[in-house]
């Protein structure tokens, strides 16, 4: 088997897959990208993404990832199918699958796209926040490796998430710039990742950790490859809120714009939650 990507960076290295034949990639978790509990969704969103990328019959780039992750992911090693469902003119349309034990751990469509110019328009607004050298660093958590591999300055308050005293929060906004730790340049494997580099918002709302995790998460990718590459290493600004909690279920909006205020990417996450 050969491999199919660089492992320089330990982003690189957790999503760096071997072909084993057309299609079908195998890989293994990253404990640099540990969650709470299994792997940090953001690094497994972003295999997924690894293996889409590297199929020779792709088509244009990205345009949207939905991911279903129907069960817990093991520690250990996986294997990645990827199937064509349809290419249009412009449109290319895609089945993945992750599979542990050959058991269906995540089920994924994709959609590639070959973009080309035509009238813009953004409603979605920039907040206006602080710089992110005018920031401190928030330190990483023990409980998840994965915020070691993250440079987060929050804009907006986080101290509940780890007082377990704390009377919680009105609301489940949160504004922070974050960029890859060590330096990354932007692209669409380490963009989908940031795109879950979120705490559950139900962490904020309760002012404490209670079991949750991502059953469903939606991205769409507003920008091109080209775009992704003006932004080299600079921090991201990521902004999430959950608009309703309830049935042990909630959901989460989020927006990654990039340093110069372009929107680069959104996306729609379905939690569960124990509370």
């Amino acid at each position: 088997m050969t491999s199919t990507t660089g492992a320089s960076h330990p982003l690189d290295q957790a999503v760096q897959l071997f072909a084993k034949s057309k299609g079908v990639y195998h890989g293994h978790t990253s404990a640099e990208y540990g969650n709470m509990v299994g792997p940090f969704g953001g690094a497994t969103a972003a295999a997924v993404m690894q293996a889409l990328l590297q199929h020779p019959d792709r088509l244009g780039e990205p345009l949207s990832l939905s991911l279903n992750f129907a069960g817990p992911i093991q520690t250990g090693s996986y294997v990645i199918t990827t199937q064509i469902i349809r290419t249009n003119r412009s449109t290319q349309h895609w089945l993945i699958l992750l599979t542990q034990d050959a058991e269906t751990a995540v089920s994924a469509t994709a959609i590639c796209a070959v973009r080309r110019p035509s009238w813009s328009s953004a409603e979605a607004v920039f907040p206006q926040v602080p710089a992110a050298d005018q920031l401190e660093r928030t330190s990483p958590v023990d409980w998840a490796a994965w915020t070691h591999r993250y440079d987060m300055r929050f804009v907006t308050e986080i101290a509940a998430i780890s007082d377990q005293t704390g009377e919680g929060r009105a609301n489940s906004l949160s504004q922070l710039w974050m960029r890859d730790e060590p330096p990354r340049a932007l692209d669409f494997i380490s963009l989908t990742a940031l795109c879950d580099a979120f705490y559950p918002r139900i962490f904020l709302r309760q002012a404490k950790q209670v079991p949750a995790g991502t059953v469903s998460m939606m991205i769409v990718f507003h920008a091109d490859a080209a775009a992704l590459a003006l932004q080299g290493e600079k921090s991201v600004l990521g902004v999430a809120q959950a608009l309703h909690f309830g049935l042990s279920f909630f959901d989460q909006a989020a927006q990654i714009w990039g340093s110069h205020g372009i929107l680069l990417a959104s996306s729609h996450q379905v939690v569960y939650f124990k509370a």
